[in-house]
């Protein structure tokens, strides 16, 4: 049996169990974090997503996270997903949620921020490449690489990046 997923309705209310494959196959709802990592300097640390990803594998993306496991409470779900892609232990901080749907996904997620310098590594190979960058050069790099459309929609707007 593969990795379990819980799939909710928009207020994160469960609604059954399936595994990650058809929650994928069939664009359920289900719950996921995000993760933004910002320097000290208030850069934003940027990531190149592994083309092994199950869902816009080779995207860049504005923050860390993914699927919230069963009964996994939220901020420890952040904290393992920033250590298991980034090798970072810093804490957490919540800032905000939101519900996302494209003809991709569908997902209820929480946003949080996350103070750290580093360094960062890539043990569980979903992430291939990463960049310290300020806002200046995170327009620019929007503007020529495609970025995964739920973090754009839910994490950038609760940056403070001026």
């Amino acid at each position: 049996m593969g990795e379990l997923v819980e799939v909710v309705e928009r207020d994160g209310t469960v609604v059954r169990v399936v595994e990650r494959a058809v929650m994928r196959a069939e664009r359920l709802r289900h719950r996921a974090v995000f993760i933004a990592v910002l320097d000290h300097e208030g850069r934003l640390l940027v990531h190149r997503r592994s083309e092994e990803k199950d869902v816009w594998p080779g995207r860049w993306d504005l923050a860390a996270g993914g699927v919230v496991g069963v009964g996994e409470p939220w901020d420890e779900a952040a904290r393992r997903e920033l250590a298991e892609e980034l090798g970072l232990t810093d804490p957490v901080e919540l800032v905000g949620d939101g519900c996302f749907e494209d003809e991709d996904v569908a997902l209820v997620g929480r946003v949080y921020r996350c103070r750290s310098d580093g360094p960062v590594t890539f043990a569980d190979g979903e992430v291939v490449e990463a960049r310290w960058v300020t806002p200046e050069e995170l327009a620019a790099l929007r503007a020529e690489v495609a970025f995964v459309p739920d973090s754009v929609a839910l994490v950038l707007p609760l940056l403070d990046l001026g």
